[in-house]
């Protein structure tokens, strides 16, 4: 009984490293400049090694972009629509800025997937992250239109953190260059700009 169960723990284990060796490439690469080769040699495993537990490419990008996806929308359940509005947005602010710095290559990850017209994560685009974000823009919109938080374009509220929230994660190099000594962690002035600017733009 003992065999299959070490087995098991192998498999898992095996599994994770492809999927971790996978992340590192992908994240660098892009699909399309990605190789079985390269992820296999990432990993420290054969490439029919690797074939054993995922039969293509497109199996393991499926398979970290699926497990992306509900992390990544994470941040945005977490916002309380019986919260302070204000506290709630700058709270969002600094869980999507602490996401970029704590998993820089799966923000590249869905980035290179999103430039690429998002042919595997599709689905779930229109499907689970439209419905969340239609169901906190409403929210949003609900604050505004209570007179909470200065009236603005609720989506593009969203649109506005997201972008300025991952491209810490997505141009870490070209940050950490220009600001040179600075660079070394962007992060403490990034979060200290970002909740500046946000309680301004909020502000009745």
């Amino acid at each position: 009984m003992a065999e299959p169960q070490t087995r098991t723990r192998i498999q898992k284990k095996n599994r994770t490293t492809i999927l971790d060796a996978a992340l590192d490439v992908f994240s660098q690469f892009g699909f399309r400049g990605s190789t079985l080769d390269q992820i296999a040699k990432a990993a420290g495993l054969s490439k029919p090694n690797l074939l054993y537990y995922f039969p293509s490419k497109e199996a393991i990008h499926v398979e970290l972009l699926s497990c992306l996806m509900d992390t990544w929308l994470d941040p945005l359940r977490d916002l309380d629509p019986n919260g302070e509005p204000r506290a709630e947005i700058l709270a969002y602010v600094r869980r999507k800025l602490e996401m970029s710095r704590d998993y820089p290559r799966e923000s590249r990850l869905f980035a290179n997937e999103i430039l690429q017209g998002a042919p595997r994560i599709m689905d779930a685009i229109k499907g689970e992250l439209k419905d969340l974000t239609d169901e906190k823009a409403a929210v949003i919109q609900g604050w505004m239109d209570a007179g909470k938080i200065a009236p603005s374009h609720p989506y593009h509220l969203l649109f506005s953190i997201w972008s300025l929230t991952q491209h810490y994660a997505d141009f870490d190099v070209q940050v950490r260059a220009v600001l040179g000594d600075e660079g070394n962690d962007p992060f403490p002035a990034a979060e200290q700009y970002l909740e500046t600017l946000f309680s301004k733009l909020l502000a009745v």
